[in-house]
């Protein structure tokens, strides 16, 4: 049984509305002079999280030029309103700041949105089959379904992953590629024929690929401990057309926006090439169809000629260059690939070779020389010290101050590490990898090493700069919420608890990891992150209210309305009337973007998700009529401080008037 427990920082979120700060009051005369300035866009009747600690309440806002106008109460935004101004009733509805991810890959994912199979969020092994049994029957040839990560096994009622018979009994001639976290591919022998692997083919270093007794490919990739094969497999696979990418880049930010995503930082990726992969989120930029705020850091791509790449990009590209809705951001997160320590903790950990220092030394040189920031990809404390190292050798000639240089998910940090980042003035941004990977790292280290992996409120506590993200879209899933779940429960996405109440965050500091903090890492401190006047004009409206509903439901939550610099991006259920995008249906047309949807939102009941938590709970239920005590959703009844666990019992009846249908 799930269970609650209460969290800090609730009492600012809903205090009273008289408690709003008469210093923040919004003034029509002295907006502009003696002329009242009328907004274009006025949210009112809501419950407004500002993340503002002079002003953290209101109930609404207004906003002019893509910007916050004003913050404040209902009577004095709503004499900024002219007649133009496009009103909403928020009904009483909780508004937040737009979420923004620290650490994804939406250039690379964007290009592959709408040729992959997500199985992010299903619950049962038998729907993700069956939906990779539809999948097949509509793919034609010689295209392949793929399946790239964003799942784990634990998330499974039967906690395994499928096996190659399985896989290869639903698509026999239909190439799979199906990829679990950082660890391992699965690959049909459709797949294994197009990719040309044979029992000659050998395996490249750092990588395997299984073979059967008699020494042919089994269809296992197994990344020991690289997973440069399981990036370079995937590569073969057939691309879409340019105009395809534009489209499936679309629905990408727009899925991202129905969670309430309204920017995210770029973190580069293998087989991303810089400029030539970048021309689809370019031509986005230019025709002004960017719904997410996106800052990209350029990855290198050729090993042992780091160097070379960076000494041509500080020549060539400008740090900041672009606008607010694309822009660069600096180096990283691959600086030098021998510094790369892979996270596959089904394996040892890798021990970095002798150069790591001289190579990753002469890139950082070069990088604060041009006031570059940069991030470093580092899942040990063995990784980050030794590249500390280097980075205070630079400091002693170069000073980094000012500079926004930050290491990323950092599992295994020692407080001597965080020390030692928080004295060069750098930061650390964290991902929920191990909401995917919590039950593997505790099957090799133990739950007493789990329990701070990584300790995030332990750099909270100690000042230095710390931001949230998911490094979707290859191990984790693209999901903010699954994120916030993680940071605030500490449990896997398979239900087990690995962080001690002590690590855990309350909703407001989990709030603030995803909104303003993340504004350091992309340099643009107060430009966004909160609902305060003269900053972007980016919050969403969740579908429940996330300071209210039980922990169970955190994951689930999704946006029904989305507005990014004044715009609404992303509209849905009582708000559905506002939507102001017009993104055309998916292409290809077999593309299981059109089926399926996204994270969570299948779009075929019968198929996907017909064993979710909510689905199951009405299935018991065995009402047909919705719940006008819960709505209806008894998962979060079940989480609830109500005695209604038992459905059929004293309380369940009397707590559900649907009890006598």
């Amino acid at each position: 049984m799930p269970t609650r427990r209460g969290f800090l920082g609730a009492a600012s979120v809903l205090a009273l509305p008289g408690l709003f700060s008469p210093a923040h009051a919004a003034d029509p005369a002295s907006i502009s002079g003696d002329k009242p300035m009328s907004a274009d866009l006025i949210l009112h009747h809501g419950l407004v999280t500002t993340l503002d600690r002079t002003n953290p309440n209101a109930t609404a806002v207004a906003v002019k030029d893509g910007k916050f106008l004003a913050v404040g109460e209902d009577s004095e935004i709503m004499a900024l309103a002219g007649p133009d101004t496009k009103i909403i009733d928020l009904k009483g509805r909780r508004v937040l700041p737009g979420l923004i991810d620290n650490h994804t890959h939406v250039v690379r994912g964007g290009l592959n949105y709408n040729m992959e199979l997500r199985w992010d969020g299903v619950r049962s092994l038998a729907d993700a089959m069956d939906m990779l049994k539809r999948q097949v029957a509509i793919t034609p040839a010689p295209q392949w379904v793929r399946v790239v990560g964003g799942f784990t096994e634990h998330q499974f009622e039967e906690k395994r992953l499928p096996t190659l018979e399985e896989i290869n009994a639903v698509a026999p001639d239909t190439p799979v590629f199906l990829l679990h976290l950082y660890d391992r591919a699965l690959l049909n022998a459709a797949a294994l024929r197009a990719v040309g692997y044979t029992r000659e083919t050998p395996s490249p270093p750092g990588g395997e690929i299984a073979r059967d007794a008699n020494g042919n490919p089994s269809g296992m990739l197994i990344a020991r401990p690289n997973a440069g094969i399981l990036y370079a497999t995937l590569a073969k696979g057939p691309k879409l057309p340019f105009e395809y990418q534009v489209n499936s880049t679309r629905h990408f930010m727009r899925e991202l926006n129905r969670l309430g995503v309204t920017g995210v930082i770029d973190a580069g990726g293998g087989f991303q090439n810089y400029p030539d992969d970048y021309a689809v989120i370019q031509k986005l930029a230019d025709d002004g169809q960017m719904t997410v705020r996106l800052a990209y850091n350029l990855f290198t791509q050729k090993p042992k000629q780091e160097k070379d790449d960076f000494l041509n990009w500080t020549k060539s590209v400008k740090y900041k260059q672009g606008d607010d809705y694309f822009r660069h951001n600096g180096a990283g997160e691959m600086l030098v690939f021998s510094a790369a320590d892979f996270e596959d903790f089904r394996e040892p950990r890798p021990d970095m070779p002798p150069e790591m220092e001289g190579e990753l030394e002469a890139v950082v040189r070069i990088l604060a020389e041009n006031r570059w920031p940069w991030r470093l990809h580092a899942t040990y404390d063995e990784t980050i010290s030794r590249a500390l190292d280097v980075f205070e050798k630079v400091n002693q000639d170069i000073p980094l101050d000012g500079l926004n240089w930050f290491f990323d998910h950092a599992e295994t940090i020692s407080e001597r590490s965080i020390d030692r980042i928080a004295a060069l003035g750098g930061g650390i941004a964290v991902q929920h990898r191990m909401a995917y990977q919590g039950e593997y790292f505790v099957e090799r280290y133990g739950l007493g090493a789990a329990e701070a992996t990584p300790p995030v409120a332990r750099m909270l506590e100690k000042g230095v700069k710390t931001s949230a993200g998911t490094d979707a879209t290859r191990v984790a899933s693209y999901n903010p919420w699954v994120s916030l779940s993680w940071m605030i429960t500490g449990r896997t996405v398979g239900g087990m608890r690995i962080y001690p109440q002590r690590n855990c965050l309350d909703r407001e500091t989990a709030l603030r990891m995803w909104t303003e903090n993340v504004t350091w890492f992309s340099n643009e401190e107060g430009k966004k992150g909160r609902i305060e006047k003269g900053q972007f004009a980016d919050f969403i409206v969740p579908d429940k209210d996330f300071f209210a509903c039980a922990e169970d439901e955190i994951s689930f939550l999704t946006s029904d309305l989305t507005v990014v610099g004044g715009k609404v991006v992303y509209a849905a259920g009582t708000f559905a009337d506002y939507d102001e995008s017009n993104v055309p249906p998916a292409m290809p047309d077999w593309s299981p973007v059109r089926t399926y949807a996204g994270y969570a939102a299948w779009g075929e009941p019968e198929g996907a998700g017909k064993r979710s938590l909510r689905r199951t709970a009405i299935a018991t239920c065995g009402c047909a009529n919705n719940c006008g005590v819960h709505g209806h959703d008894h998962a979060g009844a079940w989480t609830s401080k109500l005695p209604v666990a038992d459905l059929k019992g004293f309380w369940g009846a009397l707590g559900c008037s649907c009890w006598a249908v």
